[in-house]
């Protein structure tokens, strides 16, 4: 049959043969490359999570052992943000080896510069190390090969990375304040127990804003049993509770803001996504213990 508009197709329909449609392939999503292997998985999505748990818990237990323990656990924190940011921030393939070196080396840097550095709990000396990190970072993009495509995007990201790289020298600036070791371990502990609410079947049984509610309620809880039994008093269970809520707010900002098909991108990209808010906690921590210790 024909029409005006050309030849007419016969409508298949179940009188025409058998339906095919189960073994079509699915329409993949413009501008993303599949990567053979790398498929969307459980164990993937409970990956951030456990990556946080993890890096909370560390933070909490080198904090009875000294600064020195600490920076070595904010050292693993940082690796394991650098080694998935690009992906996480989503830059060409070719900016990608760039933008984890700049968020390695300036987190490195500045944990390093933070742990050497005089007496006193100061995060001074990671601002000329983020400064290096800057330039590191148009220096990343001038090394590329791939036609510099998304530039700004890619530049943007890098420097992103390595500020909140940076951030986790705040734990170990935290750790040589007065009742530093109290700090870093109600802090560490907060954020460990505001995952683990974001975990299994803990979040299986929550909605999804019950579960970023419950986040900062669990950190405030975890803060306040610390802190108020190292301290004793009232007042060292309201330190804990400010300490546990400011330092479970980057897991309720990631979870609210980061949406969990993210992870599905690469298991890197989960486990850069589980470390992100320990880093960022670190200067929150830090800024937290300066007001109530000095």
């Amino acid at each position: 049959m024909t029409s005006a508009d050309g030849p007419l197709r016969p409508d298949r329909g179940p009188d025409h043969g058998p339906d095919h449609g189960s073994d079509r392939t699915p329409a993949r999503t413009p501008g993303h490359t599949p990567v053979p292997g790398d498929r969307p998985s459980a164990p993937r999505a409970h990956l951030r999570p456990v990556v946080g748990v993890v890096g909370g818990l560390a933070l909490a237990a080198a904090a009875t052992a000294g600064p020195a323990a600490v920076a070595a656990a904010a050292l693993l924190v940082v690796g394991g943000l650098a080694l998935g940011w690009g992906a996480v921030a989503d830059v060409p393939p070719g900016a990608r080896a760039g933008a984890g070196a700049v968020t390695a080396l300036a987190g490195a840097g500045a944990v390093l510069a933070t742990a050497l550095a005089g007496t006193g709990p100061h995060l001074r000396p990671a601002a000329p190390v983020l400064a290096a990190a800057v330039l590191a970072a148009f220096g990343a993009q001038m090394l590329r090969r791939d036609g510099r495509t998304r530039l700004v995007e890619s530049l943007a990201a890098t420097v992103t990375g390595a500020v909140l790289a940076v951030a986790a020298a705040g734990w170990v600036a935290s750790a040589r304040a007065p009742s530093g070791a109290e700090l870093v371990a109600a802090a560490g502990l907060a954020l460990a127990a505001a995952w683990a609410v974001t975990l299994g079947p803990v979040a299986g049984r929550l909605p999804a804003r019950a579960a970023v509610l419950a986040a900062p309620v669990a950190g405030a809880a975890a803060g306040a049993l610390v802190t108020g039994s190292a301290v004793g008093g009232g007042a060292g269970v309201v330190a804990g509770l400010l300490v546990g809520v400011v330092a479970a707010l980057p897991v309720t900002a990631l979870a609210a803001a980061v949406p969990a098909g993210v992870d599905a991108r690469s298991r890197r990209a989960a486990v850069a996504l589980g470390a992100l808010p320990v880093a960022a906690a670190g200067v929150v921590a830090y800024a937290v213990g300066r007001l109530l210790v000095g």
